[in-house]
Formats: structure tokens, sequence, C-alpha cells
């Protein structure tokens, strides 16, 4: 793919959310090394649009591209492919409860064709030490705190190296500490990996500690801010 073109791009596309159109009329770039936030009240389609990304939601008109993938017309049987070359975060980790912290990444190695067993090994090591968790490789989830099961979630969307991160709410279950720790960390693997970032968030206070491009959704719509002033004018 050409260095200059946009890792997404959305141009005049609508999204439903099953049968019911959520955004209208969307227009949205996003550049290697960008950390961009999707904002908005409650069910305004910030998470709609993150699903958009991965084709959980359909998109109709205009152009919808992710990397090599379009969108528009693409087929059922390239979506899990279009899904590895994205790194997902959720808000509430969507761990396997059963399986270690090491189980839990090799499944993931594993099911997107890894096959040899040091290149595995290495990779888990890398993505642990990436989110400050190397002594905790043989914990099982519920021994963690959640601020470091949300590092496990993170370590987990980095394993296929991504160009692009899309993390949903991924403070939205944490203390205000806690949270701190994890935006720490996706600005740090934004800044050093290159990692393009997108995050849903309606914690407006994330906006101004941890600047980014931000994008409002309401009525139907979602449009970029062009000012630190409006971004400091929000109220949700």
């Amino acid at each position: 793919m050409d260095a200059n073109r946009p890792l997404i791009e959305f141009s005049h596309v609508d999204i439903n959310n099953g049968d019911s159109l959520v955004i209208e009329d969307l227009n949205f770039t996003l550049n290697k090394g960008d950390f961009v936030y999707l904002t908005g009240k409650v069910g305004s389609g910030k998470t709609s649009i993150l699903r958009s990304f991965t084709a959980e939601n359909a998109v109709h008109n205009g152009t919808a591209r992710v990397g090599e993938f379009n969108l528009i017309s693409i087929k059922h049987k390239q979506i899990p492919y279009l899904r590895r070359t994205l790194g997902v975060v959720f808000q509430n980790f969507q761990l396997l409860m059963d399986r270690t912290v090491h189980e839990n990444l090799e499944f993931v190695l594993r099911s997107t064709d890894w096959k040899d067993k040091r290149a595995i090994e290495e990779r888990i090591s890398e993505v642990l030490q990436m989110v400050g968790l190397t002594s905790k490789a043989h914990k099982m989830p519920h021994q963690l705190s959640g601020g470091e099961q949300q590092r496990v979630a993170i370590a987990r969307s980095l394993l296929n190296s991504p160009a692009v991160i899309l993390a949903d709410e991924p403070t939205g279950n944490l203390d205000n500490e806690t949270a701190a720790g994890i935006m720490d960390l996706l600005c740090k693997i934004n800044r050093e990996e290159g990692t393009a970032i997108v995050t849903v968030t309606h914690n407006t206070a994330l906006l101004s500690k941890y600047p980014g491009r931000t994008f409002v959704c309401k009525d139907n719509s979602c449009n970029e801010l062009l000012s630190e002033q409006e971004i400091i004018d929000l109220d949700f």
C-alpha cells in the first residue's frame, strides 16, 4: 500500500446498526501515527463507527476503505483477513477466563496461522514486555487487577503488529489512576511504534489530558472538531 495513503478512508458514508441508520455522510481519514478520539453521548454512534471499520456494521454509499479492503463490496470470506490487520481493545477486556495470560495470547497467534513455537514464544514475550506484564504470563485473568487485564487486552491487540488499534472505551471500567496508566500506555505505543489509535470515549477529561484529533458524534452525524476551544466547550 502507498505509504502516504490513509490507513482508513471514509467519504460520504452511511453506517447502519442492524436495520437502523445511525451515522449519515461520514467523512473520516486515519493516517499512520494518528491518535484519534470518537466521542459523544451514549448511543450517538461512536461504537457503530468502530464496528464499521471491522465490517461488523454495514456501510453504504460513498467510499469506505480500511487498508486494502473496500468495505462497500467486501465479501464475507474476506472479513477475517481484514480483522487480522486491526488490533481491537474492548471495555470489558474479553479475555478467555479459563486460560492463562500466555494461553490467551498463544490462542490468538495460533488462530491467525502462527505455527513456529519459538516465534510464538518470542512474540508473546515481546508484547508482554511492551505492556509491562512480563511477570504475569502464567497468571489467570481473575488473578489480575482490572488495569492488568486491560494491559493483557492491549498486548493481545499488538500480537500481529497492526497499523491501527481500535479501542472501545478502554478506560470505562477502570478507576481514574488505573485509567491514566492505560492511556499512558496507548500514547506510548502510538509514539514509539507509530501505531495509529482510534479511541471511543465519552470521558471528555481524557481529551485535554491526552490530546488527539477529536470527532464528535451527534444527531446522526460525526464531525471533526477543528479547535481546542470546541473541545473545551463539549458538554455531555
